[in-house]
């Protein structure tokens, strides 16, 4: 993979100052707090999950509850650098449903998604990385335009604009929710698998450098 050495967006300190105050969509009324992605300013990889949830919403950081720390753990068996990555979301608030003292998680809708889509817009643009890794339905809806089936696409790299290629692969949520023990385990070796995907791309791009 080739870095990219075209006129910059706003930096991703800026967009997260803005994105604050974002009133795009009513999901900002119950949510804490935007969470914005972090990671470094020039990160060859973005990882684009769905949405924050409880433990992010609290936080103000994404993939900081239980999927983050399921993502942590691939991303290390697979040789990915947490540190070295951008990791957002493609919603920046939480959606929920109140349940007595719980908050349930909902999938954001289509409206809500092209809403939010101005900001991972915007974050591609500022950190132009070479590899965007869309993780679940509502990731890769966001980062295609449209609704894209994960099955069909995951595990092969696919062309973006401007040079960018993107993988889609499951949200770690999903390996989380899988009642079956063995299917928990072969499933979460598929991500892993995804995942050295991301590992080998970045290696090649070190030795282009």
């Amino acid at each position: 993979m080739k870095r990219k050495h075209s006129a910059s967006g706003d930096s991703i300190e800026t967009l997260r100052e803005e994105a604050r105050g974002c009133r795009a969509c009513h999901l900002w009324k119950d949510a804490t707090q935007t969470v914005f992605g972090e990671g470094p300013q020039h990160a060859q990889v973005m990882l684009v999950g769905e949405q924050p949830g409880d433990k992010e919403d609290l936080a103000g950081k994404p993939f900081v509850g239980p999927a983050g720390q399921m993502l942590d753990r691939a991303l290390k068996e697979a040789g990915v650098n947490r540190d070295k990555v951008y990791v957002t979301n493609a919603v920046k608030h939480f959606k929920f449903v109140p349940r007595g003292k719980i908050r349930l998680h909902q999938k954001p809708n289509t409206p809500e998604i092209k809403a939010c889509r101005q900001w991972y817009e915007r974050e591609l643009k500022s950190i132009k990385p070479d590899l965007v890794v869309a993780m679940g339905a509502t990731a890769a809806q966001s980062v295609f335009g449209r609704i894209t089936p994960i099955n069909k696409s995951r595990g092969r790299l696919i062309d973006l604009d401007e040079g960018a290629k993107a993988l889609v692969t499951v949200h770690p949520s999903y390996l989380l929710r899988l009642p079956d023990e063995d299917a928990r385990r072969r499933e979460y070796a598929r991500f892993v698998d995804d995942l050295k995907i991301v590992a080998a791309e970045m290696k090649k791009a070190v030795r282009a450098a």
